[in-house]
């Protein structure tokens, strides 16, 4: 199969294609919820948006105040990359979210872009959306938090490339997900622009003139570790095509993870092998790969031994608190694990039994879910048949692509 196309790298290279200022062509994009939330707010904001699925069009002449209420329905990133452009207007944007975003946290991000002189008030509970943003943000320097999201520290470093002046941006503590700072530096890159790496932070030109006819999206390792675990899981041969081993995707280290517990992987220099192996636990720190950590749970349920997942304290703030919403589903499949501050403790080899799932909204404990259902006992019935649109619209077609047994029920 062909892995999807980044997620990731499709919310950055639309924002950045329309800051370019001339017409830009998104080859290959991931055409999800998520990010049709970005092109929705890009237009509201002043781009005109066409072309098709598979080659977006984009031109912004200059960003405008935006037409509307930005709505970025479920996408963190969507929230928190167009906050930073709302920043660089001195016009009023509103922007907000569903259920879930609306509890997702936003302080760091507002602080920061507070000391750089925008003026952005809560609409509702204080730290989260729904926002109110005016800018421009100018000054030299601010300081962010590192230990809640990467995304704040990217829609930073992305608007301060666009401000008048230079900025330095010091990061207070540790960064967590530090992988996809560098798929912004990447990206960043790519349309001619830079944010140079200190010690304690970032130094960022502004007044940055980002430049680039086209761009074509890579494939997403986070997507494509699903289909390479249930090659690992299974007594199947999975083979996912249009990996980028260079790649500085954090949830590359899949790779690794899979090989740690025991699998047989192969690797070319644009493709991941997977199949069966003796599985067998160990001890993983996902500071920098949250996104993984449903997997990899699965994964320690399924291998003889103790798997110790780890310094996941971010985990508890993505779209569930996937600490909970996973070992609660693998917990009433029958696996024996144990939730801790920053991660889980799991008990391997029991065999998994079918179980009714709820997700709580979420799309990475949909796909977990149903990767442990395929080496489990009996049925599973998962009470959400749709989030996994939100990073993988292509999930379903994939899974029966592989041969799993796959029925939605409405």
């Amino acid at each position: 199969m062909t892995a999807s196309p980044s997620k990731s790298y499709t919310h950055r290279a639309m924002v950045l294609g329309a800051l370019t200022h001339g017409p830009f062509v998104l080859h290959r994009p991931l055409m999800s919820e998520d990010t049709k939330a970005t092109l929705d707010a890009l237009h509201l904001m002043g781009a005109s948006i066409g072309g098709s699925s598979s080659a977006v069009r984009i031109h912004c002449d200059e960003l405008a105040q935006a037409a509307a209420t930005i709505d970025a329905k479920n996408s963190g990133t969507t929230m928190r990359l167009m906050t930073g452009i709302a920043s660089l207007l001195p016009s009023k944007t509103t922007l907000t979210g569903d259920e879930s975003l609306v509890k997702r946290p936003m302080a760091p991000l507002v602080d920061s872009l507070r000391q750089l002189g925008a003026e952005v008030s809560y609409l509702g509970r204080p730290g989260r959306p729904p926002l109110k943003v005016a800018g421009p943000i100018k000054g030299p320097v601010t300081e962010i938090a590192g230990g809640v999201s990467s995304q704040f520290i990217s829609s930073l470093l992305i608007a301060c490339t666009q401000k008048e002046d230079d900025t330095v941006v010091r990061i207070g503590g540790e960064m967590v997900s530090k992988p996809y700072v560098d798929i912004t530096l990447d990206v960043l890159r790519a349309f001619g622009g830079d944010a140079e790496e200190s010690k304690d932070g970032f130094s960022v030109k502004g007044g940055q003139r980002l430049h680039r006819d086209e761009y074509t999206v890579p494939g997403d390792y986070s997507s494509a570790a699903f289909a390479l675990a249930a090659g690992a899981l299974t007594s199947g041969d999975v083979t996912v095509k249009n990996l980028d081993m260079s790649s500085p995707q954090g949830d590359k280290a899949i790779v690794e993870h899979l090989k740690g517990f025991g699998a047989d992987v192969r690797t070319t220099s644009d493709s991941v092998r997977a199949s069966v192996g003796r599985l067998e636990g160990l001890e993983i720190d996902v500071k920098d790969t949250p996104d993984l950590f449903p997997v990899l749970a699965v994964l320690g349920a399924v291998a003889e031994g103790t798997t110790v997942l780890k310094g996941g304290t971010n985990l508890r703030y993505k779209e569930s608190d996937r600490i909970a919403t996973t070992t609660a589903f693998l917990r009433a499949m029958g696996a024996s694990v144990r939730p801790t501050e920053d991660g889980c403790e799991i008990s391997g080899g029991a065999k998994l039994h079918g179980a009714d799932v709820e997700t709580h909204g979420d799309h990475r404990i949909l796909m977990a879910a149903a990767l442990a259902g395929l080496v489990s006992t009996s049925g599973t019935r998962i009470a959400d048949d749709s989030s996994y649109k939100v990073s993988y619209p292509g999930f379903l077609r994939d899974m029966h692509q592989l041969g799993c047994r796959l029925e939605v029920r409405r």
